[in-house]
């Protein structure tokens, strides 16, 4: 009896597989949720708190990345903790966000828009920092939560989450430049850290890549 009118070939059986993939990254919402798991584990309740969702919802979009296991978690007590299942999963990401710009001509508008309403805060790109963090002549600041920079960040940065920076800068002589990082391209902190830091009168530059970008080969 041939089934291959009724039955998917191998061929159609690996395709579909694929599609789950494709399928689980349909939602703008789970992409948020993948991004912020880029800079390091996290709990639902900070998932929930960081995108404006709902417990509920962070859940909703979890279990359907944990499904096409793009996400891992491990138990803290009562706490389930999410991360990405691994490296691969980063990379394929910021290959993604690359094709997204390269592809979608409104990404790099609202990357415009987004320094337009900031005039005056230049970025630095990574090869005048790389130059200048040898020779010792910058300070390049962390700006996420103490967490996210004990996952991982720039080599030589400094933890200096938002809420902590006036404080810091008092501590610093006003000759001193710096360079900032939060969570990427398009982290409105890292624009809205560097206008408060020249407020103050230092010189500064946003640093557009945030860690995984930085790190990518």
């Amino acid at each position: 009896m041939n089934h291959s009118h009724s039955e998917p070939s191998i061929k159609e059986r690996l395709y579909q597989q694929y599609a789950r993939i494709g399928k689980s990254l349909s939602s703008d919402k789970r992409l948020e949720i993948m991004d912020l798991l880029t800079n390091g584990p996290k709990s639902v309740d900070s998932l929930a708190q960081q995108t404006g969702m709902s417990v509920a919802n962070v859940s909703r979009h979890l279990q359907i990345l944990l499904d096409s296991r793009l996400v891992k978690f491990r138990k803290e007590g009562t706490y389930a903790i999410y991360s990405l299942e691994d490296p691969v999963v980063n990379e394929f990401l910021i290959v993604l966000w690359k094709l997204c710009e390269n592809r979608l001509s409104e990404i790099p508008r609202i990357k415009e828009d987004l320094l337009h309403q900031y005039k005056g805060i230049q970025t630095i790109s990574k090869e005048e920092l790389l130059k200048r963090m040898v020779a010792n002549t910058i300070i390049v600041l962390d700006l996420r939560p103490k967490d996210e920079y004990e996952a991982g960040h720039i080599e030589g940065a400094i933890s200096v989450p938002m809420e902590e920076l006036d404080a810091y800068l008092q501590t610093l002589p006003q000759h001193v430049e710096l360079a900032a990082y939060c969570r990427g391209p398009y982290c409105v902190n890292t624009t809205e850290a560097v206008e408060r830091i020249q407020q103050k009168g230092f010189t500064a530059y946003r640093i557009d890549e945030g860690v995984q970008e930085w790190n990518f080969k």
